[in-house]
């Protein structure tokens, strides 16, 4: 069977998404002084739900710190959450009679920013696509093969690359062995950590293409982590907005980016650079840099930068609530009975 037709046929239990995080929590220990002690928590992930359907693709977006990079490694169990339950095809990993984590890494696989920290320099990138599978339990010749067929299927000729150490390789040729590295396992979902922003535009475009072609020819599901809200646009189905920790907005990738409910999620997409001289950025849509994580503020934790910031924003934390099909906002002003003077005054069904 070739890898083209490998992640077909493979269905999912009927209206369960294929991911599905729950209060996702991850709070690191601040230590100083000869004892090292314990002075503060810096409150990286803190309270995070969402899900992901099969076949699509959520992007993440956000400024940096506020927490996308530690979900992905949260969700890979890369670091051990505090907190939360997370879900891989309605069923629940870590616990029995759930998925192993050994299992999960079958199923879900990163693609990470720095492509050349991801490969390992002594070995030629055919044995780096290939380890995965040697270590699951293939046949050495069978995991080469399987690594000839990806390295086609990334836009590279074996012959011309099978052999070629990471040293040897552009940026772009590297971040494609590390998708085909990734896709080794024939996982179901693929995560992307900012996996083109150290790439020259003209690369990303390139590799962008790919990840395109491969969503549809592997059959897989995306989790894209972004800080350039364009390339979020082109790739994205829903877009999740973090801020300090916590999902502020949530929701299909036309609707956030026509009618964006949230504060700062306006301010985000303010701030995206435009080739039409008419729109004109001329005043700053943020000010003021993002408060301290080991001491965020109380209630809303945007509030400190929000134009509309009112007491009840200090005094109590929004929840995340659907404001349309398939969307989620957490604010105030889109909570009826609220509290907030822009809040609808019809009591909330």
């Amino acid at each position: 069977m070739s890898w083209k037709q490998g992640g077909a046929g493979r269905a999912d239990k009927a209206g369960l998404p294929l991911l599905s995080v729950e209060n996702l929590t991850k709070h690191f220990a601040v230590r100083a002084g000869l004892l090292s002690r314990i002075t503060g928590v810096v409150q990286a992930v803190d309270d995070v739900s969402f899900t992901v359907s099969k076949g699509e693709t959520l992007g993440v977006v956000g400024e940096s710190g506020c927490g996308k990079s530690t979900t992905a490694r949260l969700l890979m169990h890369l670091i051990s959450r505090d907190r939360g339950r997370i879900s891989f095809d309605g069923r629940l990993v870590g616990a029995p009679p759930g998925i192993s984590r050994r299992q999960l890494h079958r199923q879900m696989q990163m693609v990470f920013q720095d492509s050349y920290a991801s490969l390992n320099p002594r070995l030629p990138v055919a044995m780096s696509i290939a380890f995965g599978p040697f270590v699951h339990g293939q046949a050495k010749a069978a995991a080469l093969r399987r690594a000839m067929e990806l390295l086609q299927a990334v836009g590279l000729d074996p012959q011309l690359f099978a052999n070629r150490y990471p040293h040897e390789l552009s940026g772009g040729q590297r971040q494609r062995i590390n998708v085909a590295r990734a896709l080794a396992l024939g996982p179901r979902i693929v995560i992307l950590d900012e996996a083109v922003s150290a790439l020259d535009k003209s690369v990303e475009a390139q590799v962008l293409n790919l990840l395109v072609d491969l969503k549809a020819a592997f059959d897989l599901t995306y989790i894209f982590i972004s800080h350039d809200l364009n390339v979020v646009r082109y790739i994205s189905d829903r877009v999740m907005v973090m801020y300090l920790g916590k999902v502020v907005e949530i929701g299909p990738v036309d609707k956030i980016y026509r009618d964006p409910q949230h504060p700062y999620t306006k301010a985000l997409l303010s701030a995206m650079p435009s080739m039409d001289p008419r729109r004109r950025t001329l005043s700053a849509p943020l000010t003021g840099d993002p408060p301290n994580p080991i001491s965020p503020p109380s209630g809303c934790r945007f509030r400190t930068r929000c134009p509309f910031a009112e007491p009840v924003c200090e005094a109590v934390p929004p929840r995340l609530l659907a404001a349309a099909p398939a969307a989620a906002v957490a604010c105030h002003m889109r909570i009826p009975g609220s509290g907030h003077s822009q809040a609808a005054k019809a009591v909330s069904h």
